[in-house]
């Protein structure tokens, strides 16, 4: 081998790039699908022990929610990697930015149904909702 067809440091750091961005890619994939089993299992559960429907739909749509926010959090990271590391263009970093736009209203969305108040507020104090009932 010569000098020029040997890889350079560039290529080996892209092809490691690409790795990870896959890994995470995967393990965001795998988070969401592993989560939403466990969901639908708790429900089963809850089920033949006779809980409120409300409850278990209440518990099933807070474990789903958790799930997909953590998947998508390992997926944001995967096309961070892949779009500076890998593919650094005008073009890469604009789809870039609205996807991540998109998940990140997903994000604050799936928040507010798991908490009930948006991210950057404090959540309500649990004297103020013993007094509401």
């Amino acid at each position: 081998m010569n000098a020029a067809t040997e890889p350079t440091v560039m290529q080996y750091a892209r092809l490691v790039a690409e790795y990870a961005a896959a890994a995470l890619e995967i393990a965001g994939i795998a988070v969401i699908v592993l989560l939403a089993l466990y969901a639908i299992g708790r429900a089963g559960t809850m089920l033949l022990g006779r809980v409120d429907h409300s409850e278990i739909f209440r518990h099933f749509r807070h474990h789903l929610a958790g799930g997909i926010l953590l998947g998508l959090e390992f997926l944001i990271a995967a096309d961070i990697i892949h779009t500076v590391a890998v593919d650094l263009t005008f073009t890469s970093v604009g789809s870039l930015a609205i996807i991540v736009a998109i998940r990140t209203f997903l994000s604050f969305t799936l928040e507010v149904e798991m908490t009930g108040h948006w991210p950057w507020q404090n959540p309500p104090a649990k004297t103020e909702q013993k007094d509401r009932a």
